[in-house]
Formats: structure tokens, sequence, C-alpha cells
């Protein structure tokens, strides 16, 4: 709703005189929402966003666009952009009942044409957008994302913006190898994992990590470390020299969080994962 006032001048004579300003009200029929079905992120995530418009009017709203920043900010001077459309993502709906795919002008802002709104009607759009190397990963971090629709015969933009945040727990990956990768029997052969954390938050003992591996060829007189620290079964570790099933205690594995920088000239952000190593050392 904005508030609009209006003044007239009369000229004659080489005079003038102004009339009372009067004032009037224009009332806004569009009204937008916009929501994200994930209301916390990790880098590399999907989004997914629901944008409602709901036309109180008695006339269809058509020829409507729709442009989404896609959460753009300044940085350095530069704009860069944490969300990437997901190609083929986008769904329209006109009072609850799927249409064919509007125009899509650009994908960066993302921009859609040909929208209409029926009268005392509903219009919902939903898309996907990646989670990019731009999004800030640390704890508090925020991707905040604004659409505004124009056009149609609109007297002024509406927009709807949603906010979501970084979201704070570990990500863990781990990958193994094998030294030497050739051994005689009765030789040693020694397992090593390698264990990453990307999230900004600790892997601590509340988070309960466990690693199971049943190894083959069985190994005996095992010896296992874990950041360069001894391990004793059954305090650190369980083996059944029998299986060969090899399984640490709940909670003994912890992880760094990760850190990060951006780089200064591009703006993107660097993951430093967090490392945990744990070794185990057997005879085959």
């Amino acid at each position: 709703m904005a508030t609009f006032y209006n003044q007239a001048t009369l000229n004659y004579n080489g005079l003038s005189t102004t009339s009372n300003t009067v004032t009037g009200e224009l009332v806004t029929v569009l009204q937008s929402t916009k929501t994200a079905v994930n209301q916390t992120y990790t880098p590399g995530d999907n989004v997914t966003y629901v944008i409602n418009l709901i036309n109180s009017g008695s006339t269809a709203l058509t020829n409507l666009t729709l442009t989404d920043n896609l959460g753009s900010y300044t940085y350095n001077s530069q704009t860069v952009v944490p969300l990437t459309y997901n190609t083929g993502t986008l769904q329209y709906y006109t009072n609850g009942t799927l249409q064919a795919t509007p125009t899509i002008s650009n994908t960066s802002p993302l921009t859609v044409t040909g929208i209409s709104v029926p009268a005392n009607g509903n219009a919902t759009i939903i898309y996907q957008a990646r989670v990019n190397s731009f999004a800030t990963p640390t704890t508090g971090g925020t991707v905040v994302n604004t659409a505004t629709i124009s056009g149609g015969g609109l007297a002024e933009n509406v927009t709807a913006t949603e906010t979501i945040t970084a979201g704070t727990e570990p990500a863990l990956t781990i990958s193994k190898s094998v030294s030497p990768t050739t051994v005689n029997e009765n030789g040693t052969l020694t397992y090593t994992f390698l264990i990453q954390n990307t999230g900004n938050s600790a892997a601590d003992a509340s988070d309960a990590v466990t690693l199971t591996d049943t190894f083959n060829p069985i190994l005996s007189n095992l010896s296992v470390t874990f950041n360069g620290n001894a391990w004793a079964s059954p305090t650190n570790y369980t083996y059944n020299a029998s299986t060969g099933e090899f399984q640490t205690v709940s909670g003994q594995i912890t992880v760094p969080a990760a850190t990060y920088t951006q780089n200064t000239t591009t703006g993107e952000w660097e993951i430093n994962p967090g490392i945990s190593t744990l070794v185990v050392t057997g005879t085959v």
C-alpha cells in the first residue's frame, strides 16, 4: 500500500496559484512470500525455494517478471553470488495446477518472464539452487536471498526475502590406504585411515563417531595409533582376531573443525579441513 499526493497549479496573466493537496492510497493487490525448504546449509547443498504470489484483485496480473538475486553481495568492491540455479528445476503453478515452464531469460540473477497470477488467485514458483563456494561456511554465516516481482502493470515492485544460515555440524569423509601394497606371508601390513572434517563444528565424543572394518587377510598382533597416540583394546577399540572385524569404541574418534579463508581476489571461500589419522598395523 502506497500513499500518493497531488497538487495542481493554475496560471493566468503571468500569475500562478496552487490548489490544495489531495491525498490518496494506492492499494497493492499482489503479495509475495519466499520460503526455503532447508533453513540451514553446508557447501554443495541444494536448497529448494518456494515463492507464493497472491492476487487479491479482481483482475488477473499478467506478464510479470520474477528476478532472484541468488543471494548476491558485495565483497571487496565486486559482486559475488553464493547460489547457483539448478537448470531444469523450476516449476510454475497457478491455483495449484502445474503450468508450462515460463521463459528463463537469465540464470544469474535468475530472471523468469511471462508469469501470471489469476484474479483472486495465486501462483507458486518452485526451484532449486546449489550452495557454491561464495557462500559463507563459517558459524553464523548466512545467505540472504531476495526475489523481486515487477511489470504486469504493478505500480511498485513486490519483493520477498529469505535467509538461510550455515549449519553448525561436522561434515566427515574418510579415505583408506595400505602399505605396502605387496606383502609376504607373515609380513607386516599397515592401514591408514584419513578422516577429514569440512564442517564448521568439531566432531567430538557427543557425535559418537565409530569406524568399522573387516580386515582381509586377517591381521594379528595389532598396533593402533590415533593422531600419533597409542590406542589400547578394549578402551579405544575392539578386534575379533577370528573374523578380522575391527571397530573403534563410540566417541573415541574426534576430528577438529575446518578453518576457512576468503580469497581476497575472487571472493571464494577456501576450506582447510580438520584432519585426524588412525593407523592400524598387524601381521598377515
